[in-house]
């Protein structure tokens, strides 16, 4: 009898934590799935009408993700739509300065219904007082750059050393770019000279429009082995942004190209030879192709200073290049330069190359959504 009832009371110690913890453990509700938000939809005024997710509306135009197209990112003149349902809060920013975050339906008349949050309030506004939906907000003033260096040396029979510094900055507000470029390259055998140059441009432009700009530019450049002390290049012009990030989409996003053209006061100052100074033309043209995500950057820069004394008489320097992204800004590049000067020097020659490999830091503060 006492071996049943000890049984019992080792069955009940081993059982009731258990039954305790069950009952304490919250109730397993089966929930269903969140229905999908519904796609928003744009409706043209010819009649067509598109089905996606409304990413942005600034500048006149209207960027939708639909499955529809190659890169997902269709691109709408604005003034092209009728109506609108948005079932995603964006904010919807009005002529008057008013800005209003929540969805949207059709309304009559072209107009849209917005439920604005967090009140639910429902507002009726007409399209054409719309000036831009979930805009990209910069900064006043975008920076960006680069800073990069190389170096090499041999030891033992040979002893030769190679350096190269190379900056680029470009400080870019809605009205105003400042763009400072600037390299210095190094080289010695045996504690002998056999390279040295540097560069350094400092150029200002002022826009007009989104497009046109003036521009106020230096140059400044000095080589031991062009005989030249310094070589310096005042000009002034107009130049024409032709291709802004975000003017296409896909691969093509982050382009940007833009091309000048203007009057300058070249001088040359040598070492030997007589020193020389003209009026001359300059026009130069800058490209930059980002792409994977600014992982490669293909980029192209151009000087040219012809004379206008003599259409023979000109001086270039262009730099091709390559840029690859490393890991948290640090990047490593390959370039070529290449300057050409028609009337050199006595005893130098019209052309030299440089190419170099080098490994350094890149930046830019632009938002990107």
């Amino acid at each position: 009898m006492k071996k049943g009832f000890r049984l019992i009371v080792l069955l009940t110690c081993l059982i009731a934590p258990r039954l305790v913890a069950a009952a304490d453990a919250p109730a397993v509700v089966d929930v269903p799935p969140s229905a999908p938000v519904p796609l928003d939809v744009v409706t043209l005024k010819d009649g067509g009408v598109l089905y996606g997710e409304v990413i942005e509306m600034s500048g006149g135009v209207l960027l939708i993700r639909t499955a529809a197209a190659a890169d997902n990112i269709v691109k709408i003149n604005w003034a092209s739509v009728s109506k609108l349902a948005i079932n995603h809060p964006i904010p919807i920013h009005l002529k008057e300065g008013t800005v209003l975050i929540g969805t949207a339906t059709e309304g009559p008349n072209g107009t849209i219904t917005v439920r604005a949050e967090p009140l639910k309030g429902m507002i009726e506004v007409p399209i054409d007082s719309i000036t831009a939906l979930n805009p990209l907000i910069q900064a006043p003033v975008i920076y960006s750059g680069n800073l990069s260096g190389g170096y090499s040396q041999t030891t033992g029979n040979s002893h030769l050393k190679n350096a190269s510094l190379l900056g680029d900055f470009v400080a870019r507000s809605e009205q105003l770019r400042l763009s400072i470029n600037g390299r210095y390259v190094y080289g010695d055998n045996a504690n002998t000279l056999i390279a040295r140059n540097a560069r350094g441009t400092i150029k200002l432009d002022f826009f007009i429009t989104k497009r046109l700009y003036w521009f106020v530019s230096s140059y400044f450049e000095n080589d031991h082995f062009q005989d030249l002390k310094m070589r310096t290049a005042f000009a002034t012009g107009p130049g024409y942004q032709f291709i802004e990030r975000g003017d296409f989409s896909g691969v093509l996003k982050d382009m940007t190209l833009y091309a000048e053209v203007g009057v300058a006061y070249f001088n040359e100052d040598f070492r030997v030879a007589d020193d020389a100074s003209s009026t001359r033309g300059r026009w130069s043209l800058k490209f930059n192709w980002p792409l994977l995500d600014d992982r490669v950057t293909i980029y192209h820069y151009d000087e040219v200073y012809p004379s206008l004394q003599n259409t023979k008489n000109y001086f270039l320097t262009m730099d091709n290049g390559v840029r690859f992204k490393l890991i948290e800004g640090f990047m490593s590049s390959f370039q070529v330069t290449t300057r050409f000067n028609s009337a050199p020097a006595k005893g130098t020659g019209d052309t030299d190359n440089l190419y170099l490999m080098t490994l350094g830091y890149s930046f830019d503060t632009t938002r990107k959504r």
